[in-house]
């Protein structure tokens, strides 16, 4: 089986990708499109691509390509590009791994919001020693907007230590209760044009006074300015942003400095490629054995 990898390859560093897919499928021959021309292996003989943020154009003149595995969890990217082939099934990557990763930056995010961890390093900054009340996570509501695979993980990880936790997905409650009965939510949900813009000056407004907002997703759910004023205002009291509209996030954004966000550089939970690899490999090889395909996009619904 022959598989080309497409890609950024300074960002996703192909070297140990390569190693650890090699390791997990010995069977298959990689190829990036520059070592497939090289080669003169021809480009009909290619039958699945293995790709992280490729660019435009990346994956066309292969004619037999029978499947796209994506090594990222989010395809929003991938599906805003014209010239993906049409009709070729796309795999997104669900890993457990990276799963656990973000269960465990979300756990960090509730649990400072909860314990007013964010407000002690303010007061820090400005030399005050003042204590505030302490409450039990049985007092604290928080809402996971998205159930897939990251969605359940944050949720799993979370109900054990006595948060109360509701898990909201599109074709469930209406937004606005879901928000109204919450005071911290983590935002997990694929970007597709419906949840574009999501949270926003209406979404902020349902949340109670005093709320705060984790988002882990896609920047673009987000309406920065919305945010911004609902900060200011006092409404929110706090935002923890790891996704932002353009990233690396400019030098210049308000974020940057605002008392009451905390940013972090598109961290939650990065790619493993040893454990990813496995997840790559179980694929192609269903693929290959004629099975069923795991994790398959519906490209029209965007996830």
């Amino acid at each position: 089986m022959k598989v080309v990898l497409a890609g950024d390859a300074d960002a996703t560093g192909w070297g140990r990708w390569r190693a650890e897919l090699a390791a997990a499928m010995p069977e298959a021959e990689w190829f990036t499109r520059d070592e497939l021309a090289a080669a003169r292996v021809p480009a009909a003989e290619v039958v699945a691509a293995v790709v992280a943020s490729p660019p435009p154009g990346s994956l066309v003149g292969l004619p037999n390509l029978r499947l796209i595995q994506s090594l990222w969890a989010g395809v929003d990217r991938l599906l805003a590009d014209p010239t993906l082939p049409e009709g070729v099934p796309l795999a997104r990557m669900v890993d457990p791994a990276m799963s656990a990763a973000m269960a465990e930056t979300a756990l960090w995010a509730v649990l400072a919001l909860h314990r007013g961890f964010f407000a002690y390093q303010r007061r820090q900054r400005e030399g005050r020693w003042q204590l505030h009340a302490q409450r039990r996570a049985d007092e604290v509501r928080v809402l996971v907007l998205g159930q897939g695979a990251m969605g359940h993980a944050v949720m799993q990880r979370l109900a054990p230590l006595g948060y109360r936790v509701q898990g909201w997905r599109r074709d469930g409650t209406a937004l606005a209760a879901a928000l109204a009965a919450n005071e911290i939510v983590v935002n997990l949900l694929p970007l597709t044009p419906a949840t574009r813009g999501l949270l926003d000056a209406r979404a902020f407004a349902a949340l109670p006074p005093g709320a705060a907002v984790v988002n882990l997703a896609r920047g673009a759910h987000v309406v920065d300015a919305d945010l911004l004023a609902a900060l200011d205002a006092g409404h929110l009291r706090h935002a923890v942003l790891d996704v932002f509209h353009q990233e690396p996030l400019p030098a210049a954004h308000p974020f940057w400095h605002h008392p009451q966000v905390t940013v972090l550089p598109h961290a939650a939970a990065s790619t493993d490629p040893r454990s990813a690899s496995a997840v790559v490999a179980a694929n192609l090889r269903a693929l290959r054995d004629g099975r069923p395909l795991a994790h398959l996009v519906d490209r029209g619904r965007a996830y």
